[in-house]
């Protein structure tokens, strides 16, 4: 049941498009997922390309849309779920999803009960369920205008109605644990404005107007439940002023991958702070590259240390830069528990001020639909980045000839950096300033080839390979420095290592003059992000290295506090 606000397009079938509130909720590296009423697949395709390895199983009984979702999942069952149960092993499904289900069944109640024997003891429920109490229902009833639409709310084939107290009953009824109830809160200024006007009414009949508002602006609430309380843990990471996608990849995104995990909590934030917890609850806090080198940071992490929390530092650039963090006794990475960063160059650096060093290579969410290779007879060459100006430099005279050799064959993207741009002698250019990190990746994907160059200096060396994965997951075949590129990019299968200028040129007159090689290299770029560069791949060796931390925080703490006891 789309809602009114997920309507399909024209000629979108039922279910073409993802549920993103149920989409965030499936554990991203489950194994078995299972879709009830999958319709034309949308869910699983989407979820797909977070976690390709997952087998996924659709129930959908209509032919046309079991067709449809046979493209997205691994099986599709026609069957009428409330008469024959779905062929599922008992207690081996990770997620078992039913967006927009029981309220069109004849006893939601029994098939609940029934199916939730198929979890595993950490699988997860899923549910999107529309709200009997939305002020819409009220609107129409006052107004004699209550009928029934073709879909929304008010779907003609909607046999139940909940509201959220019925719904958390029938959950637990069937031997579940609800977790969350998510409120899917659409069109909130009507609802502001239809419980101001029924406001003189609700104090007659002694109802809070605050509550009924709280209660009624939610159009449908996605339902999380377990068959066994999850151990619970708390995640909190205090992020840097958002620039070029940096938050996005170090911290937001992981975060967004580990709370799929049913008990995990996560928030993030410039100003982020730890909610009130039991003392016994797991709880780490993340600093995001803070440099802790002025006067007041041992007072600092001394009222961060009485929170209880774990403390652990998030850093992927060379220290060096900073120099006064080494100034300032190398406090940023001394006085935490434990530093967490992106490759081993860099780890094998922290090491030196601190033991506990774990490595999250950067990866992505999910593997974007390529959008490229459209036109055999033009290639896109992308450059985004910031700060490489000195590392392009030696490059643009053989950019230059590249570009006028191919007569309009051959284009160039370039993003934030305005001085390459303009030393670019072609009409066959395009300029972008900074962007989000969504525009950032939008741009990368219109492009077929990709130049990331980085001179061989110190500060390179400890940079991560993660336009090489972005670029990978777009689909596009990478021209790419031997510094940090060498040791991810297999030169002539993922893409090409050019070590100068004149490498360069030669390069792209090969792939000019043979774009289907390039577009091999794209692809298998592309397999290799999807085989090893997703998020996906990171939840359990996440949640796994933080839950250990907490287990180990009294050691931590001792050998923190030997190391700098002007935190204690």
């Amino acid at each position: 049941m789309p809602t009114d606000h997920e309507k399909p397009g024209p000629g979108s079938p039922y279910g073409a498009h993802a549920n993103r509130d149920l989409l965030s909720r499936i554990p991203l590296d489950a194994s078995l997922v299972m879709d009830v009423g999958a319709g034309a697949g949308g869910l699983g395709a989407a979820y797909r390309r977070r976690n390709p390895a997952a087998r996924l199983v659709a129930i959908e009984p209509d032919a046309a849309l079991a067709a449809e979702a046979a493209r997205h999942y691994d099986e599709v069952h026609r069957l009428d779920i409330e008469a024959a149960p779905p062929p599922i092993q008992p207690g081996t499904l990770d997620a078992l999803v039913m967006g927009d289900v029981l309220e069109h069944l004849r006893d939601p109640w029994a098939v609940l009960k029934r199916d939730a024997a198929l979890l595993a003891p950490d699988g997860v429920l899923l549910a999107c369920i529309p709200n009997v109490e939305h002020w819409s229902f009220t609107a129409r009833l006052l107004s004699g205008q209550w009928r029934y639409d073709e879909t929304g709310l008010f779907d003609r084939t909607h046999l139940r109605w909940f509201a959220r107290d019925g719904m958390k009953q029938a959950l637990e009824g069937a031997g579940l644990i609800p977790l969350e109830a998510a409120p899917r809160i659409f069109q909130p200024d009507m609802a502001e404005a239809f419980a101001k006007q029924m406001e003189p009414a609700l104090r007659a009949l002694g109802v809070d107007p605050a509550d009924w508002l709280r209660r009624s602006a939610p159009l449908q609430y996605v339902w999380r439940a377990v068959r066994v309380a999850p151990k619970p843990m708390v995640v909190v990471a205090r992020t840097l002023r958002p620039v070029g996608g940096v938050n996005d990849v170090r911290v937001l995104e992981p975060l967004a991958a580990i709370a799929t995990r049913p008990g995990i909590v996560t928030r993030a934030g410039m100003d982020a702070t730890l909610p009130k917890l039991d003392p016994a609850i797991p709880r780490i806090l993340i600093l995001q590259r803070r440099l802790l080198d002025n006067p007041e940071a041992p007072a600092y992490l001394r009222a961060l240390r009485a929170t209880g929390a774990v403390l652990v530092q998030e850093f992927d650039d060379d220290p060096a830069h900073w120099p006064s963090i080494a100034a300032s006794g190398s406090l940023a990475f001394r006085g935490v528990h434990a530093v967490q960063t992106s490759t081993e160059p860099l780890a094998a650096l922290l090491r030196e001020l601190n033991p506990e060093v774990a490595i999250f290579p950067n990866a992505l969410t999910a593997l974007p639909e390529p959008a490229n290779f459209a036109d055999p007879a033009r290639l896109t060459l992308f450059f985004g980045a910031i700060n490489r100006e000195a590392d392009v430099a030696p490059f643009i005279p053989a950019l230059n000839q590249a570009l006028r050799e191919a007569a309009g064959r051959l284009a160039i993207a370039v993003l934030h950096d305005r001085r390459t741009f303009e030393a670019l002698d072609t009409p066959h250019k395009s300029f972008a300033p900074l962007a989000s990190y969504a525009d950032y990746r939008a741009a990368m994907g219109r492009c077929e080839l990709a130049f990331l160059p980085l001179a061989d200096t110190r500060f390179n060396r400890m940079k991560s390979d993660l336009k090489a994965v972005e670029a990978g997951g777009h689909r596009l075949c990478c021209l790419a420095s031997p510094t940090v590129y060498e040791g991810s990019i297999r030169h002539g299968e993922t893409g090409l290592i050019v070590r100068s200028p004149d490498e360069l040129l030669q390069s792209l007159r090969a792939l000019l003059a043979d774009p289907a090689r390039a577009r091999g290299m794209a692809d298998a770029a592309h397999e290799w992000v999807k085989g090893e560069r997703l998020h996906a791949h990171q939840v359990a060796s996440r949640i796994a290295w933080y839950r250990g931390l907490w287990d180990r925080r009294a050691e931590l703490d001792a050998a923190l506090l030997q190391r700098v006891p002007a935190v204690g």
